[in-house]
């Protein structure tokens, strides 16, 4: 008998939900779980990346370089980021439902979501229809009342305190 995956949601405004996500993962890759890790939003040049590479179990999906924040992007930028992440998401679903994984990290899903960058109707019934043995594990802010009821785990991080609040710039190996 296969035990029923569940839905996860690392969210909030604190640091560690990606960190949350990836230790899921290694957890996971040490009990011969298989799992997808997709990254939206996000650069391809942070540490943990280096070392997920390294894992058997682990295949990262890359996905199309934002060419910087989203809020920075040119309207036309959007659009063609609209459309590769529309492709993308048609990829990551026949990815999800082939049985080739049990774990589904889907890193910044939210932001991805909120900018309507991924179709959301289709997110929210993937969700629904998921491959039953599917763990599946989305982080970012500000969730969607969709997705959260979606959720069997809902995790807050928030932040109390933040070096960047003092003008200290992300560190390579701690913040990326």
């Amino acid at each position: 008998m296969t035990e029923k995956g569940r839905i996860h949601i690392y969210c909030g405004d604190g640091k560690g939900k990606t960190t949350a996500a990836i230790g899921l993962i290694v957890r996971a890759s040490g009990r011969g779980k298989r799992t997808l890790l997709v990254r939206f939003l996000k650069k391809e040049d942070s540490g943990e990346l280096f070392v997920l590479d390294a894992i058997p179990e682990v295949e990262r999906m890359k996905m199309p370089d934002t060419k910087g924040f989203y809020w920075t992007l040119k309207d036309e930028e959007k659009e063609e980021l609209k459309k590769a992440y529309h492709d993308a998401w048609e990829v990551i679903q026949k990815k999800a439902v082939s049985g080739a994984y049990d774990l589904l990290v889907m890193d910044e899903l939210m932001a991805a979501y909120g900018y309507g960058l991924v179709p959301r109707e289709e997110v929210v019934r993937f969700l629904k229809e998921k491959p039953e043995h599917l763990e599946v594990v989305m982080t970012g802010r500000d969730p969607d009342e969709a997705i959260l009821s979606q959720a069997d785990y809902i995790s807050e991080i928030r932040a109390v305190r933040h070096p960047f609040e003092k003008g200290v710039p992300a560190r390579e190996g701690i913040e990326f």
